[in-house]
């Protein structure tokens, strides 16, 4: 499946600015499954300094400097990206959680100690009393790991309502918790969390979801914004997507953008300036499938 997507990021000051300086992760990243075919990324004012990095998860950013007199500041970055489904093994052929647990605890790490760094809680997934109670549910004793995640999908998409009202960027996942309510930055937040909570390495996911969907398919929840969901570590298999917003196994309707611990590690545009007042935020998301795919 190939999709262009058109992502629109747009700050309006209520007093000039004179230098800015930002960090985008606009780049759709290179994946098995998934080819970022072009990308390109138009600012204005127009930048004095652009300079491209690669940041520690690997995810494609820029780092823009923007000088002179500006009110407003819009970036536009333009994708083309082909998405492919992933190979996933059967749940049940997916070894007992118990196992993968214990293969991350300090005296017996080897390979995956990469993996290894997702079992802690980051900035924004503390330690919760109540994640371990919660998960168990899902975390029967001698369970296949992806069937213990796909029953805990199932249950935060059942017991947590989706609502844009109830939360901001800055809500505590504890609140988040307690009030059973929040967007899909919470719902993936949350996942994190409480598969953490059981010892298994876990982490952020951020990206696009299809716009609109083919006739006869479900439109999505988040298809308006950016998306975000989780992915957790399979010995024998590697990285494999969950999205508790949709209680759905991520496959061809989802364009990842990039990962991290959390979502500090992986926003999408974040600078500093150098002006006084405030400013607004106005973000927008088209994401629509190539005619070539019919």
């Amino acid at each position: 499946m190939t999709y262009n997507i058109t992502h629109t990021t747009t700050y309006d000051y209520t007093a000039a600015v004179s230098v800015s300086h930002h960090i985008l992760r606009l780049h759709p990243r290179d994946r098995p499954e998934q080819s970022c075919l072009h990308n390109e990324i138009d600012i204005a004012p127009r930048p004095v300094l652009t300079q491209p990095h690669t940041d520690y998860f690997g995810n494609p950013i820029s780092f823009v400097t923007v000088e002179g007199s500006h009110t407003r500041l819009a970036v536009t970055s333009r994708s083309r990206v082909e998405v492919r489904p992933p190979t996933l093994p059967a749940p049940s052929e997916t070894p007992a959680w118990e196992t993968v647990r214990d293969l991350f605890r300090a005296d017996k790490l080897d390979a995956m100690v990469e993996a290894c760094e997702f079992v802690y809680p980051s900035p924004l997934i503390s330690d919760h009393p109540g994640f371990v109670s919660f998960a168990t549910a899902s975390f029967t004793p001698g369970r296949p790991i992806l069937e213990a995640i796909l029953d805990l999908t199932r249950h935060i998409h059942s017991q947590f309502k989706f609502d844009r009202k109830a939360t901001t960027i800055a809500t505590p996942l504890a609140q988040v918790f307690k009030n059973r309510r929040g967007v899909c930055q919470d719902f993936a937040h949350l996942e994190v969390g409480l598969v953490r909570a059981m010892g298994i390495p876990a982490r952020y996911v951020s990206g696009y979801l299809e716009t609109e969907p083919p006739p006869g398919k479900p439109r999505l929840v988040g298809a308006d914004a950016s998306h975000a969901w989780m992915s957790f570590f399979c010995p024998g298999t590697g990285w494999i997507d969950a999205d508790p917003t949709n209680n759905v196994l991520p496959s061809t309707r989802h364009i990842t953008l990039a990962w991290g611990r959390d979502y500090s590690d992986v926003s999408p545009t974040r600078g500093v300036i150098l002006g006084s007042g405030e400013h607004s935020l106005k973000v927008s998301v088209d994401v629509v499938r190539s005619n070539s795919d019919g």
